[in-house]
């Protein structure tokens, strides 16, 4: 068994159990990258606290040859699609992939990711459908869309650091810029 699939058998029960899927798994270079994430996202805090147990339990169970370096992440928000089920779970989401030099047409797509099945996945962009094997794309993601401000003079009352008096039961919010205090 690879070191991945050997890893992957070790970790998946620790996770379930804090309620972390593995989302991908590569090991190369001397790196082990593990990338959780879970319904709704994953915090900062449960990506330390998997890395501290999986450091330990691995450690223990000497399944990586030699020195490595152990990386466990969340997916972000422009995720890696390497597996068919990342492929399944990004259907509805805006997608770029990269194609083989061989692949007919352009190499580079990026559009909505409309279906995939065993054999590939389709996009479509203004309109116009592709379908793409597997076989021929060489890398995909993600991406997230960042939607312009609509106004952008205006702050909404809820971004004023401090709250006028009789506002809020909170104590003020201060702000240090630079060594200056703002209110």
């Amino acid at each position: 068994m690879s070191v991945e699939g050997s890893v992957r058998d070790l970790l998946v029960p620790l996770f379930q159990g804090r309620e972390l899927e593995i989302y991908d798994l590569a090991f190369g270079g001397g790196v082990l990258r593990i990338i959780v994430d879970k319904p709704g996202g994953v915090s900062l805090d449960e990506v330390a606290d998997a890395s501290k147990v999986a450091s330990r339990l691995l450690d223990d169970s000497d399944l990586v040859p030699g020195r490595y370096t152990l990386e466990i992440t969340s997916p972000g928000l422009e995720r890696p699609l390497r597996r068919p089920e990342h492929y399944a779970r990004a259907v509805g989401e805006a997608v770029s992939v990269k194609l083989r030099p061989q692949a007919q047409g352009e190499r580079r797509i990026q559009g909505v990711l409309t279906g995939y099945d065993e054999d590939g996945i389709t996009v479509e962009d203004n309109g116009v459908a592709r379908r793409m094997a597997f076989s021929d794309i060489t890398k995909a993601r993600t991406v997230f869309e960042w939607r312009p401000k609509s106004m952008k003079n205006t702050k909404p009352e809820s971004s004023r650091l401090t709250p006028t008096p009789g506002e809020s039961g909170r104590p003020e919010s201060r702000l240090t810029i630079h060594g200056k205090e703002q209110q």
